[in-house]
């Protein structure tokens, strides 16, 4: 049984060789499964980090259409902060992989394309469809193969999909997951601004900061003690301090998509300075087009498990930088994990003064 759930490392693969590479199996002795070096190894990919920002238009169709979607496992070395270096496992080359956008009633031909100088197989399992493993066994492909199958999306909502050959564990954590969503037959409500993240741990032989390569410690996960906490790959991608922070304007109301990719930890996701105005849990949506009933309103705090997606909507009626946050808050102060959107415009002083006693406060909550 942990074979099917591809969790035993020494599971035969189908239409793999024995000859192949294999990952290290998880025999308690080893720690890593890459080279040694202290050294930061060269790079062949600048940025992991997917953008918030792209992310596919909303469902505009009224009937089922037919798509053919492409995803390419890609193992890239680059940095999860300046001099850092880590051997990642992706859809595309970016973390979360791209968001899948589909209608409910919708067919999708998918194809799973494992590029040649890859060193392991790889394949994907979609939360959203009916099919064993989730498609997973039908996409299992070695290094320069492919593999497809076709499959119909009959319920709504956000979904992960994933790696999930043996030691899917380690595959997931170093990148191996994304979203597909599956809007109702009406489609979402309207909204000014979508964005897109996705939440995993690292598991590394060093500690956050320590410069060099960091190699994948299998022992570290098998205790479930990430050295970073991440959204979208890196330390701090979409913070000020990295590639953000991402603009929107004031009155936008603004969606947010999070996929939980884990592969252990729940994220407690929460935007410092704003609420869910409306939460779907677990990224459920309904058939019948009833958002409002639906939803939750008004929650600060949005548990998301590992394996999960959500979908929270924010208003923005002040000017501010809202932090993005686990709130899990030593994952943010410590391991990594923040993204900012700062919200552009004039104050409403009515409703947030900052400057209500003449003096000013600056500068970030956390370091």
């Amino acid at each position: 049984m942990l074979q099917a759930l591809g969790i035993g490392g020494a599971a035969a693969l189908a239409g793999c060789s024995n000859n192949e590479p294999q990952e290290a199996t998880n025999t308690g002795t080893e720690a890593t499964t890459t080279s040694q070096s202290d050294q930061a190894k060269s790079i062949d990919a600048d940025q992991v980090a997917a953008d918030p920002t792209d992310l596919p238009d909303p469902v505009d169709w009224n009937s089922p259409r037919n798509h053919e979607v492409t995803l390419e496992a890609e193992e890239v070395t680059a940095e999860i902060e300046d001099g850092v270096t880590f051997d990642y496992m992706t859809f595309n080359g970016q973390i979360p992989g791209p968001m899948v956008r589909v209608r409910q009633g919708d067919t999708v031909t998918f194809t799973m394309e494992n590029l040649e100088e890859n060193n392991l197989p790889h394949n994907v399992d979609f939360h959203a469809i009916y099919g064993t493993g989730g498609g997973s066994v039908a996409t299992t492909a070695s290094p320069g193969s492919a593999n497809s199958m076709e499959f119909e999306a009959q319920y709504p909502g956000a979904f992960i999909y994933h790696c999930a050959v043996p030691n899917l564990d380690q595959h997931i954590s170093a990148g191996m997951f994304g979203m597909i969503l599956v809007e109702p037959e009406g489609g979402l409500p309207e909204v000014d601004r979508e964005l897109y993240f996705g939440q995993h741990e690292l598991y590394t032989d060093k500690d956050v900061g320590t410069t060099g390569h960091h190699n994948f410690d299998m022992e570290a996960m098998k205790n479930e003690a990430p050295t970073y906490v991440l959204l979208n790959g890196e330390k701090y991608a979409y913070a000020a301090a990295g590639r953000g922070p991402v603009e929107v304007n004031k009155g936008d109301r603004v969606r947010v998509f999070m996929v939980d990719g884990g592969p252990n930890l729940s994220s407690n996701f929460h935007p410092i300075g704003n609420v869910w105005t409306r939460a779907y849990r677990d990224g459920g949506l309904p058939d019948d087009g009833e958002f409002e009933a639906y939803a939750d309103p008004n929650i600060q705090t949005m548990k998301v498990p590992p394996g999960s997606c959500m979908i929270g909507e924010m208003e923005t009626p002040v000017p501010s930088r809202i932090k993005i946050v686990d709130h899990a808050l030593s994952r943010v102060a410590r391991r990594g994990l923040l993204a900012e959107v700062d919200v552009l415009g004039s104050e409403e002083e009515s409703i947030f003064d900052p400057d209500a006693n003449g003096s000013s406060h600056e500068g970030p909550i956390y370091n």
